[in-house]
């Protein structure tokens, strides 16, 4: 809030009854006048002649950067909505002349797939029209915000409407770019916590070095605990793309933190955006005292496709699986809902299912995963079919590195397969991914097209 003594050059005089009513105040009692405070209003003065002025005055209320941050979004979407409309609306007219040249009774399947493409292309453009309905009301707003008085609330609308208008814009260039067999597909991602770090353990806790004013302090910190801070940044993630991510398995541990989890996301291009997540995430933070050694916990992040409306036709031979009953301890952490392991002989490959009440969903939900890891692990190969997989050119979860979590020199994040670095990471924790997702499959389209 602004200050008294700047009060005469922003802030509106008081009207007149307000000063004699003072005055009155003032003749009567002036001590328990004394007390009494003007109001000081949230609208202040913006009627000035040039853009330096008004900028200044920006700058003094804060509001400059908040101001700036708009105009880019606003300018982006304006450069980019029409002609991506334009394009989307030719790609849906297509598409709607196919529906009505093609006998939909002939072919019950090929019809299913014309009309879901139509409408695909019905919500793309239903979405980039409301993105254009959006813009207009973030310019509208902050002209009304600056016209008569530099209001606090429309300018705080104004920016809300521009997060909207980033965040639709970004979700359409990114549907653009998740071209590969799958992207379009939900995700069920699979966390881990690791079991080997690089320093010395107190029994199977680490400890973690933080500095809180002028003393150092050890914080207990060890691999469920870091398990548990990648599923709640899973989890923020969806949220802030205005999705859910449903935790359908948690096996928790005695200190607060998780062994393992598998959250399913269940909308479309998912696995295109998580896809890249997958290898070992790690913790750093700072040595103890006395040693050179940092603290570095692992966990890993296993991605993989969620069908959501046609499931993949592959079959597979049960004599190629073995199922597993659940160790005594998975039975003990699942609780009352039966664990089912499933291991695809040839390629080693296992998944795990325990979130289901029954066995048999366990069961039908493990064969699930197991086709979708095999069908990637095929694509990723070259291979029309499973049973071309190269066992031994299968790369282990736990073989890829991800990503670094920094907190001691500096709080960054470090990217190791894009090699960007992030100075946020507390915001990235928070779920704010969207710089690391994009890097990904910038990078992965870029090595795509050699």
């Amino acid at each position: 809030m602004l200050s008294m003594a700047t009060e005469p050059a922003f802030v509106r005089r008081a009207s007149a009854s307000t000063t004699l009513l003072t005055s009155k105040c003032k003749a009567s009692k002036r001590k328990a006048c004394s007390r009494i405070q003007l109001p000081l209003y949230s609208a202040v003065r913006a009627s000035y002649s040039t853009d330096e002025d008004k900028n200044k005055v920006y700058k003094q209320l804060g509001l400059f950067a908040l101001k700036r941050k708009i105009e880019d979004a606003v300018l982006r979407a304006e450069m980019l909505a029409p002609v991506a409309l334009e394009h989307e609306e030719a790609r849906r007219n297509k598409q709607e002349e196919m529906v009505r040249a093609y006998d939909l009774w002939d072919d019950p399947a090929k019809s299913d797939e014309i009309l879901a493409k139509f409408a695909d292309s019905a919500k793309v453009v239903d979405a980039l029209k409301d993105l254009t309905y959006k813009v207009e009301e973030a310019k509208l707003i902050t002209q009304l915000a600056e016209k008569d008085a530099i209001n606090y609330g429309l300018f705080k609308q104004a920016y809300n409407a521009s997060l909207d208008v980033s965040k639709v814009l970004y979700q359409y260039e990114m549907s653009k770019l998740l071209k590969r067999p799958y992207d379009i597909e939900g995700a069920c991602v699979v966390i881990k916590a690791g079991s080997e770090g690089h320093s010395e353990t107190v029994g199977k806790t680490h400890l973690s070095l933080e500095f809180h004013g002028p003393t150092w302090y050890y914080i207990p910190m060890n691999f469920e605990i870091w398990a548990s801070q990648l599923l709640r940044m899973y989890t923020n993630w969806a949220k802030k793309q205005g999705q859910n991510g449903r935790v359908v398995e948690k096996r928790s541990s005695v200190n607060g933190g998780i062994m393992s989890a598998t959250i399913e996301f269940e909308f479309k291009f998912a696995y295109g955006y998580l896809s890249g997540e997958r290898g070992v995430h790690f913790m750093i933070r700072g040595p103890q005292v006395g040693s050179t050694l940092y603290e570095s916990s692992s966990a890993s992040v296993d991605v993989i496709p969620l069908f959501l409306e046609n499931a993949s036709d592959l079959q597979i031979d049960n004599g190629d699986l073995k199922i597993a009953p659940p160790t005594l301890l998975e039975e003990e952490q699942s609780g009352t809902r039966p664990s089912v392991c499933i291991q695809h002989i040839p390629t080693g490959i296992s998944v795990q299912s325990a979130g289901e009440r029954s066995q048999f969903g366990n069961r039908i939900k493990a064969l699930n995963r197991l086709t979708a890891k095999l069908l990637v692990i095929a694509w990723e190969q070259g291979v029309s079919t499973v049973s071309d997989i190269n066992r031994e050119a299968i790369v282990d979860v736990w073989q890829k590195e991800t990503r670094k979590y920094k907190s001691h020199p500096h709080k960054l994040v470090e990217d190791l397969k894009t090699g960007i670095q992030l100075p946020g990471l507390n915001s990235v924790l928070d779920g704010n991914l969207e710089p690391l997702l994009g890097a990904h499959i910038n990078t992965r389209n870029s090595s795509d097209m050699f």
